[in-house]
């Protein structure tokens, strides 16, 4: 029997949140030897490539309304958002940074209401996101109760998540076109790409070959670039198209319970009590954000 679209979507989002949730590790490991900003565009350059190797055809013009949403879109969802994310946590606290972005989704679903008319989340939509919240909180501190103020790095955090929820509201809004959804999510990396270009300079990056003679390096870039990149944002775009921007969104709270697991497997980190709690207060949470959606007439 084959599964509805519905059920689908939610299969590729959890698929799409665990490739993501493993992305910390290889990036620990290329903080090494690479700035955030060379990761970043070596990362979003190796999955436009491979985005053309999967689906090698143009892209067909159709106006510059829709270009300017792809444009917005791409500047959101890959320059910003990651830009915003990675100084964030040169300014301030790495547990800071990651309760901050679990606010996402309900930055999404406001967003939602004023520019997808057909998603309005219900009550149990908002109770779902405060016990997920709870629940990274928890496992974001893992028992370490430091929470430092830094009002420019917490401030790039919250405009991280605002970013993303625009991403999200605009992938929504650009698979009505009916694109094929690996060409939009390569039409939205060329974008994030073009407006990356000044931050090179700001941030002084180095293309510097050597660093790639270390296999280690090489396996790391390639499965941020091709899987974390390339297959991972058009299989989100396309879980979006099938869900919808509010639902998909609440996957995001799985990412770092995901880290958590891949750390302590791979990295022998410990797991404390506390971050146990968290993570079942954010497994409940992503239950009870899944309650039905109001539909506003029109």
């Amino acid at each position: 029997m084959l599964l509805s679209k519905r059920t689908q979507g939610h299969l590729i989002a959890l698929m799409t949140v665990f490739i993501w949730g493993t992305t910390y590790i290889a990036t620990k490991v290329l903080l090494t030897d690479f700035k955030p900003i060379e990761i970043l565009f070596i990362r979003f350059t190796l999955g436009y490539l491979t985005l053309w190797i999967l689906s090698p055809r143009l892209f067909v013009w159709r106006g510059i309304r829709q270009e300017l949403l792809f444009m917005c879109a791409g500047f959101c969802g890959v320059t910003c958002y990651f830009l915003c994310e990675n100084i964030a946590l040169t300014y301030t606290t790495a547990s800071n940074v990651g309760v901050i972005t679990t606010l996402a989704p309900v930055f999404t679903a406001i967003l939602a209401i004023f520019f997808l008319k057909a998603e309005k989340p219900g009550k149990s939509f908002y109770f779902g996101c405060i016990f997920a919240i709870i629940g990274i909180a928890l496992i974001t501190f893992n028992g370490k109760f430091v929470l430092s103020v830094n009002p420019l790095g917490d401030l790039l955090a919250v405009f991280a998540c605002v970013f993303w929820a625009c991403y999200s509201i605009l992938t929504k809004k650009s698979s009505n076109y009916g694109y094929n959804i690996t060409l939009l999510t390569r039409r939205f990396f060329f974008y994030g790409l073009m407006l990356m270009l000044p931050a090179l300079y700001i941030f002084n990056f180095e293309l510097d070959l050597v660093r790639f003679t270390k296999p280690v390096n090489v396996l790391n870039i390639l499965f941020l670039g091709v899987g974390a990149s390339a297959i991972c944002f058009a299989s989100w775009n396309y879980a979006v198209k099938l869900v919808g921007a509010v639902k998909i969104s609440i996957y995001i709270y799985l990412v770092p319970i995901l880290t958590i697991i891949t750390a302590v497997i791979i990295l022998h980190e410990p797991f404390t009590w506390i971050a146990a709690i968290g993570t079942l207060f954010t497994l409940c949470g992503v239950l009870l954000s899944e309650g039905k959606v109001r539909v506003r007439k029109k």
